[in-house]
């Protein structure tokens, strides 16, 4: 089983603004440009849905494996179902989340999603009070990585 965690924790140089809309053709990910294209052809407009979708799940199959498209699509799903139920609901990030988050989300530009607006804006403490509890958090991450090895 391979062992997978988050760039932050492995020390992989990663792309982030790719899933907005950056080059895709650069993300840092293996084969990155082939998931941002999978994604985006699972929530593409119903009339190039099946099209776009069916191109994408080939050429990710070919070059990534079975394994793999697996993953991507159980991912897309996940995301899609967490999504629907918050903006469904209206409900906001928790107050910790919130402030986890918010370097991450205004780099990616987040929060001018539609429904950004269900999330309180973060204050200069919170803000603060999160970094070192992201860092805190990346640290954990680390030794646990270090230790499932």
């Amino acid at each position: 089983m391979m062992l997978r965690a988050s760039s932050k924790v492995t020390g992989d140089a990663v792309d982030l603004q790719a899933v907005t809309g950056g080059d895709a053709s650069n993300t840092g990910v293996e084969h990155g440009d082939l998931l941002i294209a999978f994604a985006e052809a699972a929530f593409a407009a119903p009339d190039e849905h099946d099209t776009k979708l069916a191109a994408a799940r080939d050429q990710l199959l070919a070059a990534a494996g079975r394994e793999a498209l697996v993953d991507s699509a159980a991912v897309v799903g996940n995301f899609q179902r967490m999504v629907r139920i918050a903006d469904g609901t209206g409900i906001p990030l928790d107050s910790q989340m919130n402030a986890l988050t918010a370097g991450l989300r205004e780099d990616l530009g987040i929060d001018q999603y539609t429904s950004g607006a269900n999330t309180p804006e973060v204050g200069t403490a919170a803000k603060a009070a999160g970094r070192v509890g992201q860092a805190a958090v990346m640290t954990a991450m680390k030794w646990a990585t270090r230790l499932r090895k």
